[in-house]
Order: structure tokens, then C-alpha cells, then sequence
């Protein structure tokens, strides 16, 4: 009897192991499409990896981007002409819900011409489908720069909240 009991657990668990290590693979096909969309300027497949009310966070500390109306349009304008911008991820963890309903990531991205990137992420599942819900994406700093990175961040605070009109 514990033979059996010791088998049942053994198979329930080699299942969850094997359903969970499907949705990190499907999770990781949208992140990548959502990606690859972007490389290749195609506003539909880009934007349709993103849930309606998805929010994309950009590095500049304005950049809060609600799908709709502002990324649409902004989306939109940046793939016009059939290009968009080339981020491809190189390293990512994937971790899912217990209810298999919504999903977190983390991965650091790659540019070409930028350089290297944290993107950070939230996907839930509508209708079957996996869909990036929210989406964030930071610079990496050296522990080494960081001092000189906040000095220039409030130098350049400092002169746009000068060139503001005083009230």
C-alpha cells in the first residue's frame, strides 16, 4: 500500500512538473513574440501579445504607458514604417501561479545599438490565450556607476525643473 501511495505521489508530481514546464515554454513563446513583433514593426502581433488593459513601464520616470489610448497611438507612430526597436531576450525566469491564471517574469534584454536592459513582467491568461498584462523595463547600472548616475539623474532634474515657467 504505501508502494502505491508512494507511486500515485511520485506520477502527481512528474504531471505538475511536466503541465507547469508547458506553460513556462508557451509563457516564454509570447515574450518572445512580443519581442520579435517589435523588431519587425508589426503593430498587430506586438500590441495583441498585451492584454487591453496592459501597461508598458518605459526607463524615463514619465513613461507610464497605458495600452489604450497612449501605446496604441504611440506604437503606431513608432512602427510606421515597418520598424520597430530590436530588444531580444538573453537570460529569463519564469515563475506561474499555483492557479496557472497568471504568471511573472524577469529577464535581462539585448540591444545592438543600447546596450543591456532588465525587463520585468506580468502575463495573465485570457480566454486560453497568455497575455502580457504588464510590462517594465529598467536600465542596468554597475554598482561601480551608480554614484555618477545619480549626480548626472539630479543634475538633469535640476535644469528641467529650471527650465520650467515659474508661476
Amino acid at each position: 500500500m504505501k508502494f502505491l501511495h508512494l507511486m500515485f505521489l511520485t506520477t502527481l508530481f512528474c504531471a505538475t512538473a511536466v503541465a507547469n514546464q508547458t506553460e513556462i515554454d508557451a509563457i516564454g513563446k509570447v515574450i518572445d513574440n512580443f519581442h520579435d513583433a517589435a523588431k519587425h514593426g508589426d503593430n498587430a502581433r506586438y500590441l495583441g501579445s498585451m492584454s487591453e488593459d496592459a501597461v508598458f513601464m518605459g526607463t524615463d520616470e514619465w513613461e507610464r504607458w497605458p495600452k489604450q489610448p497612449v501605446f496604441v497611438d504611440y506604437v503606431a507612430s513608432r512602427f510606421k514604417d515597418g520598424s520597430g526597436w530590436d530588444y531580444h531576450s538573453v537570460e529569463r525566469v519564469i515563475h506561474v501561479s499555483d492557479s496557472a491564471d497568471f504568471a511573472w517574469f524577469d529577464e535581462v534584454i539585448e540591444s545592438a545599438t543600447n546596450g543591456r536592459f532588465r525587463g520585468t513582467g506580468v502575463l495573465t491568461r485570457q480566454d486560453g490565450e497568455w497575455k502580457i498584462a504588464h510590462y517594465a523595463m529598467s536600465f542596468l547600472i554597475f554598482n561601480e556607476n551608480w554614484e555618477d548616475v545619480v549626480e548626472l539623474t539630479k543634475k538633469t532634474r535640476a535644469q528641467q525643473e529650471s527650465d520650467l515657467p515659474h508661476q
